[in-house]
């Protein structure tokens, strides 16, 4: 099929797979040049990896990693960090690409993906609720495993902190284990400056 008009990777409000590929090959590449040590495109589109990883390449840039967002659910968690950045979806249902909560095949599948493309990380987001498979992807890739410990995570956290409700630095630093326990070589969190400080004591 050809489409006549597209704009930014859509087409009469669909999202056009390879013209958006095109554009995050662009993006990464213009973000290696500005300095960029990891490329981390938060996206689900087919073929991104590959995609990105010929464009980086091509551009001079085999150096610098790629971490994919391999493993990432359609996830309510996710909704203070939208509220805040008024990064709801302007149309459609982000359901149609982010991955159903109840299907572990498929972050198999989309993790394997990833690593044939070349991908250099992975990763699984949100954290807290996925630790299962956090621990799956560990035990059937060798690359390293990015836990996302998202806003809505952070978010209940604080809030029952707020209330008096529960010991905050205890409680972060026991999720964070959980999450390392689980497999994770890296973990992407809010509470990173504040754990940081805790565990130096």
């Amino acid at each position: 099929m050809v489409h006549t008009h597209t704009v930014n990777g859509v087409v009469h409000g669909d999202v056009i797979n390879d013209a958006s590929l095109e554009l995050l090959t662009r993006t990464a590449v213009s973000q290696a040049k500005a300095g960029a040590d990891i490329i981390a495109p938060s996206n689900m589109m087919d073929g991104f990896v590959h995609a990105i990883r010929a464009g980086l390449d091509e551009n001079g840039f085999e150096h610098v990693p790629i971490m994919s967002y391999s493993v990432k659910y359609a996830s309510a968690f996710y909704g203070p960090f939208r509220e805040a950045a008024d990064s709801a979806p302007q149309f459609g249902n982000r359901k149609t690409y982010q991955m159903d909560p109840a299907n572990l095949r498929e972050a198999l599948r989309e993790a394997e993906s990833d690593v044939l493309e070349g991908a250099d990380m992975l990763m699984v987001k949100p954290a807290l609720a996925y630790l299962d498979v956090i621990r799956t992807i560990r035990d059937q890739f060798d690359l390293p495993l990015v836990a996302y410990n998202v806003s809505g995570e952070y978010s209940m956290v604080k809030a029952a902190a707020l209330q008096g409700w529960i010991d905050e630095q205890a409680v972060v630093l026991e999720m964070l284990t959980g999450m390392k326990r689980a497999g994770a070589d890296i973990i992407i969190t809010y509470f990173a400056k504040d754990a940081a400080r805790w565990l130096r004591g």
